[in-house]
Formats: C-alpha cells, structure tokens, sequence
C-alpha cells in the first residue's frame, strides 16, 4: 500500500468522535510503541516528535505518551491532534516542555517541514466504515518520517484488551492482541477490539476468525499450566500457536513480549482476501 502525496486541506480532515477516554487506558500500546520503536526513536538526529490522533475530550494519553516515550528516549515530544476546537483548548493549559496540542484530523497539521516517528489512532476509526479505513491509512501513513509507525487500533474503556495495527510508510506490517491476563476468559475475548478493518470479518472463511479459533485451541491445550498461573498459561498456548501462525516475535526475544499479555501476528496472515482459508 505505497503512501499517496498528502495535498493541503483548507480545514481538519475527518470527524468529532466520542471523546471518550481515561487514564491509563492506552498503557499497553504505548509500552508497546516504547520497547519495539525505541531504537528508532534512539536513532533519529532530531528530536523524534510522536502524534496522539484523537486524544479525546482530556488530553490524559498525550501526557501518558510522552512520559513513556521520554523513558525510551529523553528528547521526544508529543503533539496532540483534535479535531474538535473545545478539546484542544481544554488541553492547551496541560502544554509543557515537549507537549503541545494543536487542531486537527488526519491531515496532521505539523509545523513546516515535520514530519513524526510515531502516529498513535487509538479508538478514532471505530465509527468509521470499513471502506474507508484503507484511505484513511494511506493518509496517516504519508505523513510519517523514513522509519516511521503508525499504531491504529482499539480498546476497551480501562485499557484490559487492546488489538492495534501497526504500518510503516509501505502500509501494514503487523496485528498485536493485549490483554490483562487476570480478566481473560479465552483469547477469543479479544474479537470485540479487533480495529474496523478487521472486526466485521471475524466470520468463518476470514482468516482472523481462524486465527482466534486456534488461539482458542491453543489455550484449551494448554490448561495443565494454569496452575502455574494465567502468564504461564499465555506463554505456553503462544508457542503452541507459533506452530502454524507467523508471529513475529516467536524468536528468542519473544517471551518478553508474550509475559505482558501481548502476541503479534504478520498483518499478511490476517488481512482480508489472504490466502489464508479458514475451513471451520
């Protein structure tokens, strides 16, 4: 999915969502963006500036942001983009050193020649319709610097389930489910968070629903460790799935990952129209 040249808008591209937001709601995402985009930040020769896309009627996930960005890499700021003016006003007294706020949608109207290292959507696109998800990435993903990501995704209201894309300028890379492992009933849970261009194809034939079914298994065989606890229990249905699924990180650094209540699966095996069949 090559990115398009973004041509400029003479107002905020998109629509006032809920607003709806909480604190700590987005923690696992941003550990999330800290640990696996940190050396990217690390490496960039200007101080790396990341997006909050929507942050909502308070602008508790840009403060969070930066606070966990700032621990991987010290000189990052964050700009939060809202397309309501009542919300950006409401956030401006929140600026600091490194936090700023300003009014807009996706065109993310950053000053001059900036361009960010990281783009967070998190719960903008979930009003949205499927068909226009694609374009919608395609935008965002045209304003990220070389090397940059962009982290779209959904979650519930206190942050205990969370499944995000991430994409690079090239278009998507990869889907990651998180999850408070004390509230998990089965892996299954995790399809009411699935982001819009995957939640309407969790029927048979779509190779998401696949997916969340052999998860399912997974976690089934893998009760005996149970009594060693919900983690333990996790990391051993992973690498059962790992058998058949391309999870990116089932190498040696991947049980750092999996002991969060985290998975991440190639985009390419969970995308509509893969060659992937779920045969029931």
């Amino acid at each position: 999915m090559p990115p398009r040249p973004v041509t400029p808008s003479p107002r905020p591209v998109g629509t006032v969502t809920r607003g709806t937001t909480n604190p700590n709601r987005l923690r696992r995402m941003d550990r999330w963006i800290a640990a696996v985009h940190g050396p990217a930040l690390r490496r960039s020769a200007a101080a790396p500036v990341a997006v909050d896309l929507g942050y909502g009627a308070a602008p508790w996930t840009a403060v969070e942001l930066l606070a966990r960005l700032r621990a991987a890499e010290p000189r990052t700021r964050v700009v939060g983009v809202e397309i309501e003016p009542a919300r950006v006003a409401a956030a401006r007294p929140y600026a600091r050193d490194g936090l700023s706020f300003v009014h807009g949608g996706f065109e993310v109207p950053l000053p001059g020649p900036v361009r960010p290292l990281v783009i967070r959507a998190a719960n903008v696109l979930r009003q949205y319709d499927e068909e226009q998800v694609a374009e919608v990435w395609r935008r965002l993903c045209a304003r990220l610097a070389p090397g940059g990501l962009l982290v779209e995704g959904t979650c519930d209201e206190i942050g205990r389930r969370h499944v995000w894309v991430a994409l690079g300028p090239e278009g998507p890379r990869t889907v990651t489910f998180a999850t408070r492992l004390g509230s998990l009933d089965r892996p299954s849970d995790l399809a009411e968070r699935l982001p819009k261009a995957l939640i309407h194809r969790n029927v048979p034939g779509e190779p998401v629903h696949a997916f969340l079914r052999d998860f399912d298994r997974a976690w089934a065989a893998a009760a005996p460790y149970a009594s060693l606890g919900a983690r333990q229990r996790w990391i051993r249905a992973v690498r059962l799935l790992a058998a058949d699924w391309p999870l990116t990180d089932a190498g040696t650094d991947g049980r750092r990952r999996w002991r969060q209540g985290e998975v991440t699966v190639e985009w390419a095996a969970l995308a509509p129209g893969s060659s992937r069949t779920d045969p029931g």
